[in-house]
């Protein structure tokens, strides 16, 4: 029991000391830290009127999100305190305008920078508190035993007495109630300094992690794309059972009534019905060929066997202009991820060959292993240019599908060209 006793006190003498010493470090570092990338992120932004700040502030808010980050892997490393980050992805290749305004309208931005000046501030003295506990009972201690003389006397004497907390201490009676003080102080540091080390990081939690609100805005965009995924597969299967009804099935019907017919003219009419047969082949072809063209629009075969990267390939092989694809991916990404990338490249290059004017295409495909993964699909040409998400437009349609798997849509594509158009959905590969 004595043992199990005196263990526990080591133990909580010991993180009483490693939660001093690494608040002193946090306060020192994070300080100066919080204090520049505030700064530079307000002059950047500011610069942005006069095309300065389109340069600047990706690389500032990338700085301020790296310096985010290291807090998020203190905070779960030192205290225990999880804090994901809940940046949204931006194209790799995006423009300066694009990737500005697409880092100025997340929420996760101005996250970051309203906590920088709460981390300068209370921030500073929350990380500092623990080290002010364990190391001020100290100079209580050493005026106690002598440093009095020094502090309350000699050329400090014209002063007034030395102040230790509300002691003033001009004495050696009155050094060592500086030095009981000290003793009490330790205590209540020995208790609570690892709490208050704690609490640095909790405050940097409720700063960082998203609001009620915010958390309210992506229930309501969730809502939205299972809406529109829900809308999307209703249409689709519209679309099935019109081509089934309108092509195979008529077809079909149609073979059964010339079977029906030959079956009569055997006997009375054998080179008609042999002109009946030759019909009922060809209507059989076409047949199969439309309902490998419905299967290969609902998936594709070469989709489900050969992975994005040669399903995309045989896309670019039957397009009517002249394209080159690079794929660079370790593995398969889920099903429904495949599936959702296969038709909106299907749908991007179908807009580029109609709309474009271009004479060349060029596609990328590559994943990206960190933050969880992420797979970036970048279609570009050289034609007219003038390409934007708009209502109505097949983008548009894209977009909403893309929105279903937490994906975004971006595009650039300045009047005369070229058009990039861009597409990240986070996965992981197997």
């Amino acid at each position: 029991m004595t043992n199990d006793k005196s263990s526990g006190v080591g133990s909580r003498a010991r993180g009483m000391g490693t939660a001093a010493l690494r608040g002193l470090a946090l306060a020192l570092v994070s300080l100066p830290g919080a204090v520049l990338c505030f700064t530079l992120s307000l002059v950047s932004i500011a610069l942005i009127p006069i095309g300065i700040g389109l340069v600047t502030t990706p690389w500032v808010l990338t700085g301020v999100r790296a310096f985010a980050d290291w807090r998020r892997l203190l905070a779960a490393e030192w205290g225990g305190v999880r804090i994901p980050p809940a940046y949204r992805p931006l194209p790799k290749d995006a423009n300066p305008w694009t990737r500005t305004f697409g880092m100025l309208r997340d929420p996760a931005t101005w996250r970051d920078l309203r906590w920088l000046p709460v981390d300068m501030t209370a921030g500073f003295v929350t990380a500092l508190l623990p080290a002010v506990l364990v190391l001020y009972p100290l100079e209580g201690f050493a005026l106690a035993a002598g440093l009095w003389r020094t502090m309350a006397g000699g050329p400090y004497a014209e002063y007034g007495p030395y102040w230790y907390g509300f002691v003033p201490v001009s004495d050696q009676l009155s050094a060592l109630g500086a030095g009981a003080l000290g003793a009490v102080l330790l205590i209540v540091a020995h208790r609570y300094a690892v709490s208050a080390f704690h609490l640095h990081f909790r405050l940097t939690r409720a700063v960082l992690s998203p609001s009620q609100t915010q958390l309210a805005e992506r229930v309501r965009v969730l809502t939205e794309t299972r809406r529109d995924a829900v809308d999307t597969s209703a249409a689709e299967l519209r679309r099935i059972e019109r081509d089934l009804h309108d092509g195979a099935q008529a077809r079909l019907v149609a073979m059964g009534m010339d079977l029906g017919t030959i079956e009569m003219l055997l006997d009375k009419d054998p080179a008609k019905a042999k002109e009946l047969v030759a019909q009922a082949r060809r209507s059989s072809v076409d047949a199969l060929t439309e309902l490998r063209d419905l299967v290969r629009g609902i998936h594709p075969p070469v989709l489900a066997e050969r992975g994005l990267g040669d399903a995309v390939r045989a896309l670019a092989l039957r397009l009517p202009v002249p394209s080159e694809v690079a794929v660079e991916l370790s593995g398969r990404a889920e099903a429904p991820v495949e599936s959702a990338a296969y038709f909106a490249v299907s749908e991007v290059l179908t807009n580029a060959v109609k709309h474009s004017g271009a004479d060349r295409i060029w596609i990328d495909l590559h994943h990206a292993a960190g933050g969880g993964g992420m797979l970036r699909v970048t279609v570009t040409d050289n034609g007219k240019g003038g390409a934007e998400i708009g209502a109505g437009s097949g983008l548009a349609g894209i977009e909403r599908r893309l929105g279903t798997f937490d994906g975004v849509l971006a595009v650039s594509s300045p009047a005369g060209g070229p058009t990039m158009v861009t597409m990240e959905i986070p996965c992981a590969l197997s």
